[in-house]
C-alpha cells in the first residue's frame, strides 16, 4: 500500500501478504489451539505448528515464491515451541509474542516522547518525505494520531493476553491471540492507511 492509493479490500489483503500470508499467519496458532484443547498434551501441540511452518517453506520453495517470510515465521514458531518444551508450560508458547508486543509498545511510546512518531518515520521513508512531515502541523498531527492508534493495539493485546498468561490459561490465551492478531492488525492497518492518505495522498498528484 502507498499513502496516495485508494483503499480497497484487495490492496489491504496484499499488504498482509495475500491469502497465503493470512494462512501462514493463522494456521500455526490454530493448530496449537485445536490440538492442545483436545489432547492437553504439550509436545504435539507445539510440534504441530513447527511442522506446518516447514510445509509452508517447502510450498514456497516448490512454487519459487519468496521463502524468507515463511522462514521468519518458522523461527518465531520454533522459538515459542522450544521455550514451552523447556519450561513444560503451555502458556510459555505465547511468551515471545507477549515480549514482542511489549517491546513494540515501548518503542512506539518512545517515538512519541521524542516527537518522532514511528508511523511518521515509516510513511516518510515510503513517500520520500523523510523529515518534511515533521514541520507540517497537519501531517505531524495525523502520524501522531496513527502512532497512538498502534499504541492502543499493543496495549489491548497486552491488557487481554498478559492476565491470561499469568493465570496459566493456555486455551483462552490461544483464542485471544488469534482474535487479536490478524483481525485487529488488519483493522488498524486500514485506519492508519485512511489517516495517512488524507494527509499525504496529495503528494502523489504533485
Amino acid at each position: 500500500m502507498t499513502p496516495g492509493e485508494t483503499p480497497t479490500a484487495n490492496s489491504l489483503l496484499r499488504a498482509m501478504g495475500g491469502v497465503r500470508g493470512l494462512i501462514e499467519s493463522i494456521l500455526p496458532g490454530l493448530a496449537f489451539l485445536v490440538i492442545y484443547t483436545f489432547t492437553r498434551d504439550l509436545t504435539p501441540s507445539v510440534i504441530a505448528p513447527v511442522a506446518v511452518s516447514l510445509v509452508f517453506i517447502l510450498a514456497r520453495a516448490v512454487t519459487r515464491s519468496a521463502v524468507m517470510p515463511a522462514v521468519v515465521g518458522l523461527l518465531g514458531v520454533a522459538v515459542s515451541a522450544a521455550l514451552a518444551l523447556f519450561t513444560g508450560r503451555a502458556e510459555d508458547n505465547f511468551l515471545p509474542g507477549l515480549v514482542i508486543n511489549g517491546v513494540s509498545l515501548v518503542v512506539l511510546l518512545g517515538s512519541i516522547a521524542a516527537r518522532w512518531p514511528l508511523i511518521g518515520l515509516i510513511v516518510g521513508v515510503l513517500t520520500g518525505d523523510a523529515t518534511g512531515w515533521k514541520s507540517d502541523p497537519a501531517k505531524f498531527r495525523v502520524v501522531l494520531i496513527a502512532t497512538w492508534c498502534w499504541v492502543g493495539l499493543f496495549a489491548i493485546r497486552l491488557g487481554v493476553e498478559l492476565p491470561l498468561y499469568l493465570a496459566g490459561s493456555a486455551e483462552a490465551l490461544g483464542s485471544m491471540k488469534l482474535l487479536l492478531g490478524i483481525p485487529l492488525y488488519a483493522g488498524m492497518l486500514w485506519v492508519t492507511w485512511l489517516l495517512v492518505r488524507a494527509a499525504f495522498g496529495h503528494q502523489k498528484k504533485q
